[in-house]
């Protein structure tokens, strides 16, 4: 059950069926829709050693539809989605599923989330990887239309991608309302230029049947894993099922993938195999050899489209991602801009946007064509499905509690699956497999050192600190005779409620004075999308113009600790805005053995470069002082 959508948990609000489904096939299936571009032609390569004859080219297009059908439509339609986090999905909210699943057994519940952390920091790489190969592939229709336009498809490529960065800032809500009505059209074409190819060679429909995909990669020997290699290139993208699951619903998903996608998807597949039966020569391009000549400039245009959609479907995920990871505590806070008044799900964050445009921009130099990019691409994208796999079967058997046998049985069947797709792409890793997998380790030594630091900083001010209520006591004991009192409210947002905040000590060492109101603030974020507005709130009296204020945040909620001040006045906490200050505690830190000294040095980097929780929480710019502690690392 999903928490109610309103002004302070954010929730989006769900518009009609036909509308929603139009949407899902706009930005969940702009990656998976984008595919037969180059996936066929990539099966028909020298690396695969697949000779092109009528048998391979059917037992080739029968392995795309059946993979198709396995696993996105058995494993992510069929099943994952029915794993929803009160309405979210996702590799995070997966994670908190399967960790709230194992909770009476820790050590377990540590793996489990250090598994959904792998998972994540593997997105990011794709995130890399699907703009570049999804744009060059759809410009790479130029040689089709003219030889003589081969020279521009790289610099073409690296202007339309930093166009799509470049636009970020001013969000994605115009765009948006494009999105599903530009890629319904694309699947349209897929299907219509499908069936014509298969009028003219029906013989190809032979694919439909399963067998002639076993037998395909039987006959393959240990050649096998370079043929499954191409063929996970039709699978990417699926993962978005899932991940996309609160922005429109599973059964939207689910309409649109059985009713539109996966039907435009199979025709078109079909058309490429009846093509290359009747011409083995289109080989080169076998995508843009399905439109007339007349026709294939105007294909590259709407493949560019749609390849600018499914890349901004992705890059959406990144910012959406980080968000997420940055408050369950696993990045440090960044400048988080809502580009939309009505869609809370709508950011930007631009330290994520130009890293993602450096490493996109960096793969298209060092690759230089979708052909090679093909061959970094689907490592990630396989390895977070196995994860998926993994943290499902926890939520299945020790969520749901479905028999056990049936339990392992999905499992060791869609592990098996998984497995075979993995070792496909791992064969690739020489051939630019490594990139992903390089930023995704990258990307999590960043977030393990920066958590592993953040919980030794907190060990040392728990260790150093003074508890809050004895020190209330004994300025109680003082009175307010020898120290007067402003006539505002302060809040000193901390991490441990238990502990006298920094900056409060700052106030009465320096200024002497106390606040009529004190207000001893601490945010939360728990593993769950969303937190109803009536179960954010923790208030406590500590004593006269005391108070200990707890407010949970759930990972997907927009946290605005202004108008949770605002409903504290009910309970006796007067916090009006003009009147309210905020007083803040960023802590320098000074390396000290502990961790390993070059964790220090990153840890204290990423912290010197993080975002003030002032800007993070949307806090008055006017009312917020930051004060400076020192914390011995």
């Amino acid at each position: 059950m999903t928490a109610p959508a309103d002004a302070t948990t954010h929730e989006p609000q769900r518009a009609g069926l036909a509308a929603l489904t139009v949407g899902a096939i706009g930005v969940v299936y702009g990656d998976i829709g984008t595919s037969p571009l180059y996936t066929v032609k990539e099966i028909f390569t020298p690396a695969t050693g697949v000779a092109l004859t009528s048998d391979t080219l059917v037992g080739a297009v029968s392995a795309i539809l059946w993979a198709l059908m396995l696993v996105v439509t058995l494993k992510y339609v069929v099943l994952i989605l029915r794993a929803d986090n009160r309405g979210e999905g996702g590799g995070l909210a997966l994670t908190a599923l399967a960790t709230q699943a194992v909770r009476g057994r820790p050590v377990l519940r540590r793996c489990l989330l250090l598994l959904g952390v792998c998972g994540a920091t593997l997105f990011y790489g794709d995130s890399v990887i699907t703009p570049a190969v999804s744009v060059m592939g759809a410009v790479e229709g130029l040689e089709v239309a003219s030889p003589q336009l081969e020279r521009y498809v790289l610099p073409l490529s690296l202007v339309v991608l930093v166009g799509l960065f470049l636009v970020q800032k001013h969000g994605t809500h115009a765009v948006g309302r494009v999105f599903g009505p530009v890629i319904l059209l694309w699947f349209a074409v897929l299907a219509i230029t499908g069936v014509l190819q298969i009028t003219q060679q029906p013989a190809i429909l032979a694919a439909l049947n399963p067998m002639h995909a076993l037998a395909f990669l039987l006959d393959r020997g240990w050649h096998v894993l370079a043929v499954v290699g191409a063929i996970v290139l039709a699978l990417t993208g699926a993962e978005a099922l899932y991940a996309d699951m609160g922005h429109f619903g599973a059964r939207p998903i689910r309409i649109a993938w059985t009713g539109i996608v996966f039907p435009a998807l199979a025709l078109n597949y079909l058309g490429q195999g009846a093509l290359l039966m009747r011409e083995p020569a289109a080989i080169d391009n076998p995508f843009y050899r399905l439109f007339p000549a007349a026709l294939v400039l105007p294909a590259v245009g709407l493949a560019a489209l749609a390849a600018v959609i499914a890349s901004q479907a992705v890059i959406s995920g990144a910012y959406s991602m980080t968000k997420q990871a940055i408050q369950l505590g696993f990045l440090p806070r960044m400048r988080v801009r809502n580009t939309s008044a009505a869609e809370a799900g709508q950011i930007y964050i631009a330290s994520v946007n130009w890293a993602l445009l450096l490493g996109v921009v960096g793969a298209v130099l060092l690759f230089r064509s979708s052909s090679a990019l093909a061959g970094a691409y689907g490592i990630a994208v396989t390895l977070t499905m196995m994860i998926t796999t993994v943290l499902t079967f926890f939520v299945i058997r020790d969520g749901w509690r479905l028999p056990r046998p049936l339990a392992w049985g999905a499992t060791a069947f869609f592990l098996a699956l998984d497995a075979l797709l993995v070792a496909g792409c791992a064969i690739k890793i020489v051939d630019g497999g490594w990139f992903p997998l390089a930023l995704g380790a990258l990307l999590f030594l960043l977030m393990s050192t920066w958590a592993r630091g953040r919980a030794a900083v907190q060990t040392l001010l728990r260790e150093d600190g003074i508890e809050l209520l004895p020190f209330i006591e004994s300025l109680q004991a003082f009175g307010d005779a020898a120290r007067p009192r402003a006539t505002r409210t302060a809040v000193y947002p901390v991490a441990n409620p238990a502990l006298v905040p920094p900056a409060l000590l700052h106030n009465l060492k320096h200024y002497q004075v106390l606040h009529e109101r004190n207000v001893v603030l601490t945010v939360m974020f728990c593993e769950r999308p969303y937190v109803p507005a009536a179960e954010q709130l923790q208030l406590d009296e500590l004593a006269p113009g005391f108070w200990r204020l707890v407010i949970t945040y759930g990972f997907m909620d927009q946290p605005d600790v202004p108008a949770a001040l605002s409903r504290c006045e009910a309970r006796g906490l007067r916090a009006e805005p003009a009147e309210t200050s905020y007083f803040l505690s960023r802590e320098t830190l000074v390396p000290r053995t502990g961790l390993a000294h070059w964790r220090e040095a990153l840890f204290a980097a990423m912290s010197r470069n993080a975002s003030g929780a002032a800007d993070y929480f949307r806090l008055p710019g006017n009312s917020v002082v930051e004060l400076g502690t020192k914390v011995q690392l």
